[in-house]
């Protein structure tokens, strides 16, 4: 027998900061996709540098995997999915990637923020296994 328990107000909220906090990187993946020469030459020195970086493909597709792969993984929490555990962890397998590649081969600046993306995304990928260890979602 299975069943099905009422998500908390906590559940709730995890749920749409982690669709707000995807939804940013999806807009991040899609301005460093379609940015343009001019637009890039109206940015400060320090972030031009971060635009003309040439990376390999796989890093590319990395970002995009893990970007949109974990709005879609947002959307199916705040759905009660459980495949939104399995979105979770390829996004943050992708973005753990897509960053090993930085660590290694860019200069950068701070490491704050890619940091915390990495934090965010395993927290995600644990809080959606105990979102399914407690029955929240089927």
């Amino acid at each position: 027998m299975t069943y099905s328990r009422k998500p908390t107000a906590l559940f709730w909220v995890i749920g749409i900061i982690a669709l707000l906090w995807n939804g940013l990187g999806v807009i991040a993946y899609l301005t460093k996709a379609f940015i343009t020469e001019e637009m890039i030459a109206t940015l400060p020195k320090e972030q031009q540098a971060e635009f003309l970086v040439e990376q390999p493909a796989w890093v590319t597709a990395a970002f995009a995997i893990a970007v949109f792969g974990g709005l879609l993984a947002s959307i199916l929490l705040l759905m009660k999915k459980k495949l939104a555990y399995t979105l979770f962890l390829v996004s943050a397998f992708a973005a753990i990637a897509q960053h090993a590649y930085l660590f290694t081969n860019v200069e950068i600046t701070s490491i704050i923020m890619p940091a915390m993306v990495i934090v965010v995304c395993v927290f995600l990928v644990w809080y959606s296994k105990k979102s399914i260890r407690d029955r929240v979602l089927s």
